[in-house]
């Protein structure tokens, strides 16, 4: 896909952070041995405080996901391998601490937080409701893991009729590899970005040509 020049209205544009829980991106977390530490190597935390600054700045909404269930995980389908790792975990229940988001990205009482069982955060959510209500049409993403339910909110994202752009450094998968993959393939479905150029581009500074990884 040839590069895109990044062009944001930012009354008609959401930033969505995907799973910025303690469980998933933090060292003492049930799955810090997949995440913590691209997390930390990449400075991916303060980058995406720096976007969701930008955004509260601009009067872009910012929205929260996060994965939470009951005790005993009555709503999780147990059909994949990570399904039973959240389980076998005990991960991400509602109420624990695990649950929570992060201190250093704490939502402010006005930003919505939708909780969600799956990989993507629309079904079964008000995801959808909300970004319409807002007459949003483009959505940035960031979170953890870009290859699972950041990408997979992302095409669902598209599907709905959105324009979607994941945020490359403000996105980490267990892997660097599995990170890039993602954002090469998502390229052919909306844009990638860097933080520094969704600034820019909320800023309505001249923006900087897209689509290819940080």
């Amino acid at each position: 896909m040839t590069t895109n020049e990044l062009q944001l209205d930012p009354a008609r544009t959401a930033l969505v952070n995907v799973h910025w829980q303690q469980d998933i991106v933090t060292a003492h977390g049930a799955f810090a041995p997949f995440f913590a530490e691209a997390v930390q190597r990449h400075g991916v935390i303060d980058k995406t405080r720096t976007l969701v600054e930008a955004a509260r700045d601009s009067g872009v909404p910012v929205i929260w996901a996060r994965a939470a269930f009951q005790a005993g995980y009555p709503e999780l389908v147990m059909n994949t391998g990570l399904s039973h790792a959240i389980k076998d975990l005990n991960a991400l229940v509602e109420g624990s601490p695990g649950a929570q988001i992060i201190e250093e990205l704490a939502p402010l009482d006005s930003e919505p937080v939708v909780s969600h069982p799956g990989t993507s955060a629309f079904p079964v959510t008000p995801l959808d409701s909300i970004l319409r209500r807002l007459r949003i049409e483009t959505v940035l993403f960031t979170g953890v893991a870009t290859n699972i339910t950041v990408e997979g909110t992302a095409r669902d994202a598209v599907n709905l009729g959105y324009l979607a752009v994941i945020v490359s450094d403000a996105c980490a998968a267990a892997t660097d590899a599995a990170h890039e993959a993602t954002l090469e393939t998502f390229s052919l479905l909306g844009q990638t970005a860097t933080v520094d150029e969704v600034r820019a581009a909320l800023q309505g500074v001249a923006a900087q040509p897209v689509g290819s990884a940080s």
